[in-house]
């Protein structure tokens, strides 16, 4: 039984945490100001911007606390460490969105119902710093390793909040200009619209790492076909193709080759074709002769994620 390659991100995690520890700061000062100015203004669009900046610097939070676990060493039970921590970090921002969306779905509906009164000048002017703050906390996070599921969904939320800063201005520039106080509820329930889109991305993506799917574009049938396609292959058992964490797809199958076949050749082959040609860096091959005759296959693994390094025989 035998390993392939290694993985790693190519991305310094010291650095990633740096730029989201400052995104961090810059909309927590930002978020406090905008909740005494959307109350002073009774605008209901700033004080969704607000509440969405809230889950941007949680999700931040919960985004620098995974990415500490995630790069605790594998020990123990624990064979491949705290990896998945960052992607129960972005479903929990993903559910964040969902109950935002309602709670904003509500309160928009509820205005547009019975406009209040909104001052639209200071809400244009609050929005036009929002969208500036957003786009500098956005430039921080782009910065880190997207490839990154957990720092993908903290760019999300940013990304997403300063469209809402960029409708809310709108909004509140035809307040300001026209007294139509509805426009400020519309604006509330586009930022709804928006966290929606993300909330099912986000959602979505963490749901096929945690129930173990196989990566996106990578379709078991396809792996099974190209493996059984090599001269000395007659069959595969038992595939499994799963994503461990963002960057970390895993493979596990049992190969049955000719008689006779050099079992260290054929999976030496078979690893660097998972490389190759669908970027499967981690793969756990148990190689058998047929029918009955097995070759023993002993390597130290190659991967520093698969915990010591083992001997396998197949059987």
């Amino acid at each position: 039984m035998g390993h392939g390659h290694g993985h790693g991100h190519g991305h310094g995690a010291d650095s990633d945490r740096r730029y989201l520890a400052a995104a961090l700061v810059l909309l927590v000062v930002f978020m406090a100001a905008e909740v005494v100015i959307g109350v002073i203004a009774n605008s209901i669009a700033l004080i969704s911007d607000a509440g969405h900046m809230l889950t941007d610097a949680a999700s931040i939070a919960l985004a620098l606390i995974a990415m500490s676990m995630a790069a605790r060493p594998a020990r123990g039970a624990y064979t491949f460490g705290w990896k998945r921590a960052e992607i129960l970090s972005a479903a929990i921002n993903g559910l964040t969105f969902v109950l935002l969306v309602v709670y904003f779905v509500y309160e928009g509906v509820r205005r547009l119902i019975e406009p209040p009164e909104v001052k639209g000048l200071l809400v244009f002017g609050t929005a036009l710093a929002g969208i500036a703050v957003n786009a500098v906390a956005a430039w921080l996070i782009a910065r880190a390793d997207r490839s990154s599921l957990n720092v993908e969904g903290a760019f999300q939320h940013i990304l997403n909040d300063m469209y809402a800063f960029i409708a809310t201005a709108i909004a509140g520039a035809v307040v300001w200009l026209t007294g139509w106080g509805r426009a400020d509820a519309i604006a509330a329930l586009v930022v709804a619209a928006l966290m929606a889109r993300s909330a099912y991305g986000l959602l979505r993506d963490a749901g096929r790492i945690l129930f173990e799917a196989a990566p996106p574009g990578v379709h078991p049938a396809e792996v099974s076909a190209a493996i059984t396609a090599h001269g000395d292959v007659t069959g595969v058992e038992d595939l499994h193709v799963w994503t461990v964490t963002s960057g970390f797809p895993a493979l596990s199958a049992h190969v049955i080759v000719k008689t006779g076949g050099d079992c260290h050749r054929i999976r030496r082959e078979l690893a660097e074709l998972l490389h190759e040609r669908f970027h499967i860096d981690h793969t756990t091959l148990q190689v058998d002769h047929v029918p009955g005759t097995a070759c023993r296959i002993v390597k130290a693994s190659g991967s520093p994620h698969a915990g010591p390094p083992t001997a396998g025989i197949a059987s």
